[in-house]
């Protein structure tokens, strides 16, 4: 399985797009995009997981990691548009309650 990352910016806000399976083989590439854009200076990202087929737990420490170097910053994250099985797996391990999820790409631009 691979994953695709793709990259846009709205306004301030990075847009991460995961198309494919957020595991242990491709959690790592990732995080690099992830940094580079945290380097550059992002204070506000989306992680748009439209197509993102599975989130694995290394899939979640990105997230994590994610969240807690932007809220360091004092910046934002939002994860967006989850499938069943990946909002499954978000409720289920918590991280509906640690980071804000929304059902659509627009919904967390206007959050954010």
């Amino acid at each position: 399985m691979s994953l695709k990352i793709t990259l846009k910016e709205i306004n301030d806000v990075v847009i991460i797009g995961l198309n494919g399976t957020l595991d242990t083989n491709t959690s790592p590439e990732v995080e690099i995009e992830i940094f580079k854009s945290l380097e550059q200076g992002a204070k506000k990202m989306i992680l748009n997981l439209e197509s993102t087929r599975y989130v694995s737990s290394a899939g979640l420490r990105v997230f994590l990691g994610t969240a807690k170097k932007m809220m360091a910053g004092s910046g934002k994250v939002i994860l967006c548009h989850p499938n069943d099985i990946v909002k499954d797996i978000l409720k289920v391990s918590g991280f509906n309650t640690i980071i804000d999820v929304r059902s659509t790409e627009e919904e967390a631009l206007q959050e954010i």
